[in-house]
């Protein structure tokens, strides 16, 4: 079904791997999709990163607030976005709780779009993924996205999820700085056998390459005999997946079915073929046989958790189904289900949520949900709280099957806080279509549909609803603030010494951002710095905010005072320890509420993606690494003397000493490496600091 090859290959035209390449590896490392379009998108050379300049942007309702308020206070007379700027609303649109916080965020984006020349997508019009497939996204571009979802590697485009403040960057016309990355090819061959959909190929691959961290941070690129095999919804499918194998980006070949996708749109000069050159070299190669993938449950509480349907116990009781997002809401998927779903009815409450309005309309006039509503099916309008856990929360201790993008502890909704807890396992629609109709007990599709009706896409309704103010921004135009709306506190730079206080040691393998500041409920809080931070690691060390407020009262033990490198020019902050840190989602307000609270550091012993680290930096906070056993306890000290010094000069051995609660105390060194942007935010004291002077 998939086989890795870990050392790098020569591949020509995606097709074949050669032993005898008549090129050099420099040169067809070039020849990749990938180096096709970083390459073109680069603006600096010289220094060995790559610079890159994006073409569009996109945000939604939990993050849109916080980059448009980073940009104002950086930068006060800034009056115009610079690229197409998409604000979607498709997070917090329930508007169910915090009184009016989420209409509020809503009415500050609609006005943000108008006064700096925007898009803006009202709630229930479309997940902000699919509405920058139909609309934004073109073969050769490059798209940055404050969701770590953002891939449109199926349409030629790279999509890269970041925290806010890298669109902050690209915003106020800076680059978004990365060492050059590693590209893994994904050669597909064969296709796929009956009753197996996108989800079952992509939990194949990331139960493949997950835990190894074979392609954390580099660019996956996909080409093969086998793509020609599947449709467009289905290369999207899987495309949006390889963000939970830890990849930095994706790109796909493109071909006749991707061109008729823009024509579908409207959009048929946003076509471009890419393919690899005749030789392009790869850093590794991962080759799957379409064929031979067979329906897949990526049990709790990881989609790296992966099982063949086909040998779980038959008997599991299933409690809810769910069918939604920009992985599972997609229009095959749903017209799979329904065909399985015919004449069957349900074993469990299922709901599905088309992921567009225009999705929506096509499939209501080709009959399929009428289809679905026939069968007991709750059909809803285009909403991601299904992946996140607002809405269609289970019962206490309730199971539910979900064509989501993660089933990460408690994205269900439930609050173990609370002693709540309920759980949630991935499938394909068609698995979970297949399941309901055989009474709810857990059954792999195995059916070849064969009854989708084409697909027509209504623009009318996007024009009816969007707002599209590319390139007419008003400057008379006044921000909508509500009250839940608050600036970010001042912060100050880069101390010359350091003092940290340990306010958290959390030892598990991966610390997920849901475990840094909860998803959920939590997101009413997004636009409320001080608010929201109140909830940091609330699931997973209840007593930190209480810690790291302490932090800055705290009376500096004598034990630190009398050590001879002490001084009292001190900055007195908090630190948070965790061995792998920051895998999910791409909420700079893991980093950023910890900065809130008084947070100064974090020491790790590996970052777990690329996007917290930046997150990290962009607030102020120093990425440390440390490979052994964590020297220290809660309520401990870390000093680090002449800290600024060492940033300035970019040292990477970083002394510090270890102040136990009983006095003791022991040395030991820090890892930090930087470039000389990143050392220019932390001695700033955050990205705000930097640009603002």
């Amino acid at each position: 079904m998939l086989d890795i090859l870990h050392d790098g290959v020569f591949v020509r035209n995606g097709r074949e791997i050669i032993t005898n390449p008549t090129i050099e590896k420099t040169e067809a490392a070039n020849n990749t999709m990938a180096y096709g379009i970083l390459n073109a998108h680069n603006s600096q050379k010289s220094d060995g990163l790559m610079h890159l300049k994006f073409d569009a942007l996109a945000s939604h309702d939990i993050t849109y607030v916080g980059v448009i308020q980073t940009v104002r206070a950086a930068e006060k007379d800034f009056d115009k976005f610079p690229v197409p700027y998409v604000l979607t609303n498709c997070h917090n649109s329930l508007c169910a709780v915090g009184g009016t916080t989420n209409s509020d965020d809503h009415a500050f984006g609609l006005s943000a779009a108008k006064k700096y020349g925007g898009v803006f997508v009202p709630p229930h019009i479309a997940v902000i993924h699919q509405y920058v497939r139909e609309e934004i996204a073109a073969g050769g571009k490059m798209v940055l996205g404050s969701d770590s979802h953002t891939r449109y590697g199926a349409l030629g485009t790279m999509g890269i999820g970041e925290g806010g403040g890298e669109l902050v960057k690209q915003i106020l016309g800076r680059t978004y700085d990365v060492a050059r990355p590693q590209v893994v090819g994904v050669m597909l061959t064969g296709e796929p056998r009956a009753g197996v959909g996108p989800q079952d190929v992509a939990l194949a691959l990331i139960g493949a390459v997950f835990e190894s961290g074979f392609v954390k941070n580099k660019v996956l690129e996909f080409f093969g005999s086998g793509v020609a095999n599947l449709s467009m919804d289905f290369r999207m499918g899987v495309d949006v997946m390889t963000t939970e194998t830890t990849c930095l980006s994706s790109i796909w070949e493109t071909d006749a079915k991707t061109e008729e996708f823009y024509a579908l749109h409207n959009r048929a000069s946003d076509y471009k073929k890419i393919a690899p050159a005749e030789i392009a070299y790869y850093d590794g190669l991962i080759k799957i046989n379409l064929s031979e993938v067979v329906p897949l449950i990526a049990m709790p509480f990881h989609p790296s958790n992966v099982f063949k349907i086909e040998d779980m116990d038959r008997n599991m009781r299933i409690d809810q189904g769910i069918i939604a997002g920009c992985a599972g809401g997609l229009y095959e998927s749903i017209c799979g289900a329904a065909e399985i779903l015919q004449d069957k009815g349900l074993g469990f409450p299922l709901a599905v949520y088309p992921a567009s309005q225009p999705m929506f309309l096509s499939l209501t006039e080709n009959g399929i949900i009428a289809k679905l509503m026939r069968e007991g099916v709750i059909v809803k309008t285009a909403f991601c709280g299904p992946c996140f856990g607002a809405g269609d929360v289970p019962r206490n201790n309730g199971f539910s099957i979900r064509h989501v993008t993660r089933n990460f502890p408690n994205r269900e909704g439930a609050k173990p806080n609370m002693n709540q807890e309920a759980s949630v396992a991935l499938m394909d629609a068609l698995s979970i279509a297949a399941t309901a109709a055989n009474g709810g007990k857990l059954t792999p599709a195995d059916k070849l549909i064969s009854q989708i009706p084409r697909y027509f896409f209504d623009s009318k309704i996007y024009a009816k609803q969007i707002y599209k103010g590319v390139n007419k921004p008003d400057k008379a135009a006044e921000l909508a603030y509500g009250p839940g709306i608050r600036d970010w506190p001042e912060f100050k730079p880069l101390g010359e010494n350091m003092l940290l206080y340990v306010a958290s040691v959390i030892t598990d393998p991966v610390t997920t951002t849901d475990e840094l500041i909860p998803s959920g409920e939590t997101s009413t809080f997004r636009s409320n710095p001080y608010a929201l931070a109140e909830h940091t690691l609330s699931r997973k060390d209840p007593e930190y905010v209480g810690r790291a407020k302490r932090a800055a009262t705290v009376e500096i033990p004598s034990a630190v005072k009398a050590l001879p490198e002490f001084s009292e020019n001190l900055a007195v902050g908090s630190l948070v320890y965790a061995r792998k840190p920051g895998d999910g989602s791409a909420r700079e307000q893991a980093a950023s509420c910890q900065r809130v609270l008084g947070g100064l550091a974090n020491i790790a012993e590996e970052y777990a993606t690329k996007r917290y680290r930046s997150n990290l930096i962009n607030w102020g906070m120093l990425p440390f690494i440390f490979g052994e056993e964590p020297p220290f306890e809660c309520e401990d000290f870390v000093y680090i003397p002449n800290i600024r010094e060492k940033v300035e000069k970019l040292e990477q051995k970083i002394p510090a000493i270890v102040i136990g609660k009983n006095g003791g105390t022991r040395e030991i060194t820090l890892e930090l490496v930087l470039t000389a942007t990143e050392a220019e935010a932390l001695l700033a004291g955050c990205l705000i600091n930097l640009y603002k002077n």
